[in-house]
């Protein structure tokens, strides 16, 4: 099917700027929001606090009339994700998924150690708030402009809103951090049945959405040798730790063999006291590549190495601790990026796809073959470190951008169509 050269004809400068104006003025909400979710310590292995946050997610929703299904972790660990409906008319336009996650990689104190706060400079600072904060309140803001927009609430106890869409579905998840191990069945289960979807992490510093991202394993390489004494009868033994750094240095030697591809040895533990020829070691091995063939390359190769360390009767096993396949450029993503674009110039700004090396959970939806985009939240960095920011300049805009996506998407019978004719 031809794509128009213009693909968002369908949304109006009218409705632009209803939709940027209502959102200017509903920017000091989001940020009293801002800092009130940022106060709170929600690391991912700090339930309660993840659950404050699903619990102000929930009422969000609630208030704009979304049904809401709040699924626990099933080991008791994590918080609760939760999954809010916004429900079209049947057969109206494309089923929509959008992510955002309520988990930081943060301790528990550090809310108060590092306060929320905006500089003269108009920089926000404090833990999750552009990883993912932000993202997450403009996910919501958005959704929240469009019902308004389409004079209604979503289909609840018999109410029906005039919405573009058959339903909007959004995942506000507790564990992204670690992986989304309690969410990722969730959020698969969902996109199984979505036709487009989109994750809100912020934006590059530049501005640039996201549109491919590196696949990650995460690996434990065990190794089992045989202790002995170092000084007595050394040839007894047999070093794990020897073999542990031929390992070492065989992974960081497949650095180029790939262009797209990185490894990496994290960590490396063994030993207890130098006397001892130590007869265990574990590495901990991070794998990336852009794409499956050569992320599937670069982990085979990680097996024959741990396989052929070259110290005798010194035995290996690796074990998967967590992975993600890559969030490649799939070509019906092509659709969404060119809305995004062609939007965000409509807006006042350029924004266009960028690849990243950093894993989130559109590497799901993609890897499923759900056409997906990323990174469109706030422009802002340095995630996971005390100096993360947020530009508060790029809110309105930002926020805009992905209510005017979502209705552009809605109204595009391309998208809508595909569901017809999965991806071969």
């Amino acid at each position: 099917m031809t794509i128009p050269a213009n693909p968002t004809t369908d949304v109006s400068d009218t409705e632009l700027q209803v939709l940027r104006r209502a959102i200017e003025a509903s920017l000091p909400a989001y940020l009293a929001d801002l800092e009130r979710l940022c106060r709170i310590d929600c690391g991912s292995y700090t339930p309660a606090g993840v659950n404050e946050v699903a619990d102000w997610v929930e009422t969000f929703f609630r208030e704009i009339g979304a049904s809401i299904d709040r699924r626990p972790d099933p080991e008791g660990r994590l918080g609760d994700t939760v999954i809010a409906t916004i429900e079209g008319r049947p057969g109206a336009g494309p089923r929509l998924l959008l992510i955002g996650h309520m988990d930081t990689v943060f301790e528990p104190g550090t809310a108060a150690a590092r306060p929320f706060a905006i500089d003269e400079q108009g920089i926000a600072r404090g833990p999750g708030v552009t990883d993912m904060k932000g993202g997450l309140l403009t996910g919501l803001y958005a959704i929240r402009e469009v019902v308004a927009a389409a004079g209604g609430v979503a289909r609840v106890s018999g109410a029906s809103a005039d919405l573009p869409f058959e339903r909007i579905v959004f995942v506000a998840n507790p564990d992204e951090e670690i992986g989304s191990p309690s969410s990722t069945p969730h959020i698969r289960q969902i996109a199984a049945t979505s036709d487009a979807a989109f994750v809100l992490e912020c934006a590059r510093a530049n501005g640039d959405f996201v549109s491919a991202r590196k696949g990650i394993f995460d690996l434990r390489i065990r190794i089992h040798g045989r202790a002995a004494h170092a000084g007595v009868e050394p040839e007894k033994g047999r070093s794990a730790i020897l073999a542990g750094a031929r390992l070492v240095a065989a992974i960081h030697a497949l650095n180029g063999r790939w262009p797209d591809v990185t490894a990496n040895v994290g960590v490396f533990n063994a030993g207890t006291r130098p006397n001892i020829v130590p007869d265990l070691a574990e590495l901990q091995v991070d794998v990336r590549g852009m794409t499956r063939a050569s992320l599937e390359g670069a982990l085979g190769a990680v097996r024959e190495i741990a396989a052929s360390h070259g110290v005798p009767d010194v035995t290996t096993e690796i074990e998967t601790m967590a992975s993600w396949m890559p969030m490649e450029q799939l070509e019906r993503s092509d659709r969404l990026a060119e809305h995004a674009v062609a939007l965000g110039r409509r807006l006042g700004f350029e924004t266009k796809g960028a690849a990243t090396g950093g894993a989130s959970d559109a590497n799901t939806t993609s890897g499923m073959g759900v056409p997906s985009i990323d990174g469109l939240g706030p422009i802002g960095g340095l995630d996971h470190s005390p100096a993360e920011y947020l530009e508060v300049a790029s809110v309105v805009p930002r926020t805009t951008l992905v209510a005017a996506l979502l209705l552009a998407v809605a109204r595009d019978p391309v998208v809508a169509a595909r569901r017809a004719t999965p991806a071969g």
